[in-house]
């Protein structure tokens, strides 16, 4: 029986069944997407104006970053169809049973740092809109309504689950994205192209700390799907072609040029029109924009705030609850997603009105993303050197409270894969370079320039594939036509045993 849109998901991360994964990959490019086509994105293009570079070299620095992130994304997207689950039930291929809960953490993290970002920069923008438009104060009670209604709208799409959350994300996609447009001719006439940034030239010691600096942050915004893009795609048959999974998930990202370059435009523009918004020891790129727009505008800006946040909130949240209820198994999906979804408003108020923690969460996501780029690495070459090979019954011993199968490794560790993410992730929070909010005591190594990820990424492909060549996992992980690239062992697969048995499922294979 199809699934209305208004029943209740009930799946949490088992298998989904073949009559239930009707999902194309139009619907995963709509939800990823839709979950990046918001003011937080705009506010991440900004980063190459305040780091001081023009229009062009920022437009090239986010080109850059796009591109090499949506390359880094896009195998991600193969987990969910192959296996029926999320990612990181899938990363106990190769982390073990119990090292999944690695990519757990880093989903759930991540989610409520994105949450909590898109529940501001919405909600600023909101009160904002209302106080120019409406006269709206701007008070302590007005943002805290704001940030309610909309961190509760976003709860209730959560808990009805992802048919209901691929609703809003079809609506969102294109009414943000004719807003963003209808952008183009509210700031036509201020635009100028030949905004020419601090630099006299890229002699200047310090142009390619900040172009580097600004192809990173924008490659940081892909890469914070990776830990939950699984959640979207597992609803996606397992014969679709690879290729298209793929290249819906990379040209969801590439589509988020559309956002990153009304950030960037209007940037150039505050920074020559109202400069004090871009401070960059405070910067406050809303009430800049809010400050350079016309009157007619401020009306799709409100939208863009309602409809952008909903859909960045609710990918977000979608993930936390669907990873919390993975690790905890006592909970179901929904009472997962209610729990995670009020400690994380409590957050966002705690953060914004007691804590001042709204300019931290920015690190805060930057480091978690730090720490998520090495544990991506692991996957897709797992992925590769497993020619796609994985078997879905083995994948739910953690969930089923069971233990052996083909990912037992070492009493549910797999440590070739854990090894990899720990020392690699480290090794990139050594290099870290934040001004003002985390400087690693290696991070002044390149002349100034955050080259925390590629060191992480470079650390990780070399490592991993080091230590599956030293030391071969079992024969037994790797499907009928055997290993890529590596060697095996003959090491013994343990069968599984204990706590509740279902019915088991092939290995599935994406061909």
């Amino acid at each position: 029986m199809k699934t209305a849109v208004t029943d209740i998901e009930t799946y949490g991360v088992e298998q989904i069944p073949d009559e239930d994964r009707t999902a194309r990959p139009l619907d995963l490019f709509r939800l990823a997407f839709g979950g990046a086509n918001t003011f937080a994105t705009c506010v991440l293009g900004t980063f190459p104006i305040l780091f001081g570079l023009s229009f062009w070299q920022g437009l090239a620095a986010t080109l850059l970053g796009l591109v090499a992130g949506a390359l880094l994304l896009a195998p991600m997207a193969l987990f969910g169809p192959t296996n029926g689950t999320s990612n990181s039930v899938s990363s106990s291929a190769h982390l073990g049973v119990h090292g999944r809960v690695v990519g757990s953490f880093l989903a759930l993290l991540t989610a409520i740092a994105f949450f909590s970002i898109s529940v501001w920069s919405s909600g600023d923008a909101l009160v904002g809109g209302a106080h120019r438009l409406l006269g709206v104060p701007e008070s302590t009670v007005t943002y805290a309504l704001a940030y309610a209604v909309f961190a509760g709208l976003v709860l209730v799409v959560c808990i009805y689950g992802f048919r209901f959350m691929l609703l809003v994300n079809k609506i969102a996609v294109v009414a943000a994205s004719a807003l963003f447009v209808l952008g183009a001719f509210a700031f036509a006439g201020d635009f100028d192209p030949g905004y020419a940034g601090t630099f006299a030239s890229t002699a200047d010691p310090l142009f390619w700390p900040s172009f580097i600096g600004s192809a990173l942050i924008v490659l940081s915004n892909p890469v914070s799907f990776g830990a939950f893009l699984g959640d979207w795609s597992r609803y996606i048959p397992a014969a679709t072609p690879r290729r298209r999974v793929m290249g819906a998930a990379f040209l969801a990202q590439i589509a988020t040029l559309l956002p990153f370059v009304f950030g960037l435009a209007t940037a150039s523009i505050i920074a020559t029109r109202a400069g004090a918004y871009l401070d960059p020891d405070a910067p406050n790129y809303v009430g800049g924009l809010l400050a350079i727009a016309p009157g007619w505008y401020f009306l799709p800006l409100c939208l863009i705030a309602l409809i952008g946040g909903l859909s960045t909130g609710t990918t977000a949240l979608y993930g936390t609850g669907l990873d919390f209820c993975s690790v905890f198994t006592r909970f179901s999906r929904v009472q997962a997603t209610i729990f995670i979804g009020v400690l994380s408003i409590v957050f966002i108020f705690a953060g914004r009105f007691w804590l001042n923690l709204t300019q931290s969460i920015s690190t805060f996501a930057t480091l978690i993303i730090t720490c998520t780029a090495p544990w991506m690495v692991v996957m897709i070459l797992g992925y590769v050197t497993r020619r796609g090979w994985y078997d879905p019954e083995a994948l739910q011993v953690f969930n089923q409270r069971r233990t052996g199968g083909r990912y037992w490794f070492a009493h549910g560790w797999n440590w070739r894969g854990l090894a990899t993410w720990l020392v690699s992730a480290a090794v990139a929070l050594l290099f870290t370079n934040l001004p003002g909010q985390f400087v690693g005591p290696l991070g002044d190594l390149a002349d100034g320039m955050d080259v925390s990820l590629p060191v992480g990424l470079a650390l990780a492909a070399v490592l991993y594939l080091v230590l599956l060549t030293l030391f071969p996992e079992p024969r037994g992980v790797y499907g009928p036509d055997g290993p890529r690239f590596v060697r095996t062992s003959d090491a013994e697969v343990l069968p599984i045993s204990g706590g509740p048995r279902e019915a088991p499922a092939q290995p599935a294979v994406v061909g």
